[in-house]
């Protein structure tokens, strides 16, 4: 049928669109007149994939293809066709990366590619893709795609290029729904012909630009799901074609705006903003104070001020007494066991007691420079953990050290709790040194992601771990890691993160714990480089960083990559030391070859299960597409190159926008 066509020597549209046409596209469609502007084939059964010979189309404008059942890679001769306005590629089953000749296009004001399966990065019309990495500023800078910028519903990452201010005629923008972060572009204000701007569920930061205000041809702006602060600024109150303004789920503060679209309850929503107030209650956020409460209000800052400092001058006094008392104190008291600022002292006679002499019935694991004992204080009942460290192993006094240094001064609610240290001699006379925690009641995590046995509950039942407890642990870890990183005056790296030790209370949060190998990294303002508390770097394997055996210093991306390796393996359900990972394939690439197609191949058979219940009531894509985001995550953070990986603060914040996409399809823990 077509190559029948190739005679029509004045042929300039060939519209076939919305037929049940199938078979392949054959190659003579290259030989068609040089008169033809416009291919229209979509909608039909057409497979395979396209012909190179297309490439001899060079006067076409318009290639329509979309809604068929072609595949493979798309041909690089498509960027031969120099004079295309319009390529329409969406729905079909075209993969792999989308081929630079497309940035030859330079009349190209419209590029669909959605609903495939690309990796890389491309230039327009890319939503529902799985593109990964930042935004190439190269293809941004191509001024004919002005007209459309649409890079939603993929993976990407990294921030906005300043290249989209040039894009000075861009009607709209949708970056939304992806991983993108850093403060919106003040360039943005360049782009005075957008009428939509979309970019929400990202972790775009800080305050609403003030160049905002030259886009007054706006109609839509959702800014939802983000981390954006400061006030609202008023000038939106100008935007006269405004009809809808999404600014739910930020942290903005202050009084609503009152006018222009402000005015329009049902065009407004700013839900989720916890520190805004409105006038209206129908915002349903909390209430402005009036105009006339100006007075009140300085009454009461003055009052609060007197108080302070009434409050102040007797905490002084108390301060300066309970010092005296203390000092006083220090001459009467003899020294005690070493112990941190908790009440709880013990002996190495009152820790045989409460382990029964460390009895092999009450042993609960073997670290690396020791064994974890449960024991039972017979004073109060308290249920302890016990880790005697064996100090005949090579490196196992300077792991205490090491780990009563990390400990001193860290509280997190997702660190294991130190009770107290006990250092000093056994009954015979050796060198006896322990630490004693909190008891978790679930174990770690290793022992329910492989049980052996299963861990059970009172009915003898196998308990599982849902979808939504493994978010949960998984948000609980990489707090404590971005508390150990970026919280503290001297971060902490922890050296040795794997599901042995990640300990589950009765509420099933993770705690981190085993600081055995924890380096302290002193930072100073004047170096380029971070120095660590002690040098050497030790982890286990399957879950050190890779830079690590390479004697490179200990860093928070090596923390990061373990916590990658950690993350893939608590919803794979297989371990980095599986047989079947050998010479250069490991975890990392099992999980980033199966992606997207494979998902549900690579995913535990336990979660499975639990997707399989949901089908029925319309979950179960909800599921899937949280999985597919959480193995992206974790492929993120264990790269090779260590400066790619994915900040632990972005992880986090991933992470609980999944959870909380997930409460919203009906998942519960």
């Amino acid at each position: 049928f077509f190559c029948s066509l190739t005679n029509a020597t004045s042929l300039v549209v060939l519209f076939i669109q919305n037929n049940n046409f199938g078979g392949t596209l054959p190659e003579c469609i290259g030989n068609f007149s040089n008169t033809l502007l416009a291919l229209w084939l979509g909608g039909n059964l057409l497979f395979g994939t396209i012909p190179k010979t297309v490439g001899n189309l060079i006067n076409l404008q318009r290639l329509v293809l979309d809604r068929n059942r072609f595949s493979g890679t798309l041909p690089s001769v498509l960027g031969n066709l120099s004079n295309l306005v319009e390529m329409k590629l969406s729905y079909n089953k075209f993969f792999r990366a989308i081929p630079s000749s497309l940035g030859n296009l330079v009349r190209l004001a419209r590029l669909y590619l959605d609903h495939n399966n690309f990796h890389g990065y491309i230039p327009s019309r890319l939503s529902d893709n799985n593109l990964n990495g930042t935004i190439p500023p190269e293809f941004i800078g191509l001024s004919s795609l002005s007209i459309l910028l649409n890079l939603s519903r993929n993976h990407l990452t990294g921030v906005l290029p300043e290249e989209v201010g040039k894009l000075n005629l861009l009607a709209r923008l949708d970056v939304s729904r992806n991983m993108l972060d850093g403060d919106i572009l003040a360039s943005l204000g360049n782009c005075v012909g957008l009428e939509v701007l979309k970019m929400q569920e990202n972790s775009f930061r800080g305050a609403i630009p003030s160049s905002m205000s030259m886009l007054r041809n706006l109609n839509e702006i959702d800014l939802s799901h983000n981390n954006l602060s400061g006030r609202i600024p008023e000038f939106f109150e100008a935007f006269h074609f405004l009809e809808n303004l999404n600014l739910s789920y930020n942290n903005f503060e202050g009084t609503l705006p009152t006018k222009g679209i402000f005015n329009n309850v049902s065009a407004t929503f700013v839900i989720g903003n916890d520190k805004l107030c409105a006038r209206l209650p129908e915002f349903r956020l909390s209430k402005c104070n009036s105009r006339n409460s100006g007075r009140k209000l300085l009454l009461k800052w003055k009052l609060t001020i007197l108080i302070f400092f009434v409050i102040l001058g007797i905490a002084l006094v108390l301060a300066l007494m309970y010092f005296g008392w203390l000092k006083k104190k220090k001459r009467t008291e003899p020294a005690s066991n070493s112990k941190d600022d908790s009440s709880l002292s013990l002996s190495y006679r009152t820790l045989i007691k409460a382990t029964d002499r460390f009895s092999s019935s009450n042993l609960i694991g073997v670290g690396g420079f020791g064994s974890v004992y449960k024991g039972v204080l017979d004073e109060n009942g308290i249920i302890i953990a016990v880790k005697v460290l064996n100090l005949m192993l090579h490196g196992a006094a300077k792991g205490f050290i090491t780990e009563c240094e990390a400990l001193r001064n860290i509280r997190h609610r997702n660190l294991l709790k130190v009770l107290t240290v006990c250092s000093g001699t056994d009954n015979s006379g050796n060198e006896f040194k322990a630490l004693v925690y909190e008891f978790m009641v679930n174990g770690s995590l290793k022992d329910w992601l492989h049980p052996s046995p299963s861990p059970a509950n009172v009915d003898g039942n196998v308990q599982k771990l849902s979808l939504i407890k493994r978010i949960n642990i998984s948000i609980d870890v990489a707090s404590a890691l971005d508390y150990l990183h970026n919280n503290l005056q001297s971060p902490v790296i922890h050296c040795d993160l794997k599901p042995s030790n990640i300990l589950l209370d009765a509420e099933m949060v993770g705690h981190v714990g085993d600081f055995g190998l924890a380096k302290i990294m002193i930072e100073s303002p004047n170096d380029t480089k971070a120095s660590m508390s002690s040098a050497g770097v030790r982890g286990t394997i399957g879950y050190a960083a890779p830079e690590y055996g390479m004697e490179s210093m200990a860093s928070r991306e090596g923390d990061v990559y373990s916590y990658g390796i950690l993350l893939l393996e608590m919803f794979t359900g297989v371990s980095p030391t599986n047989e079947m990972f050998r010479e250069n394939f490991n975890l990392h690439k099992f999980v980033k070859e199966a992606l997207p197609e494979q998902l549900l191949e690579i995913t535990d058979p336990l979660l499975l299960q639990e997707m399989e219940s949901h089908k029925g009531i319309g979950r179960g894509d909800a599921a899937r597409d949280c999985l597919e985001m959480v193995y992206r995550i974790g492929v993120a953070c264990s790269v090779l190159a260590r400066r790619e990986r994915m900040k632990i603060t972005k992880v986090e914040a991933q992470l609980r926008f999944i959870r909380d996409k997930l409460h919203a399809a009906g998942f519960q823990g």
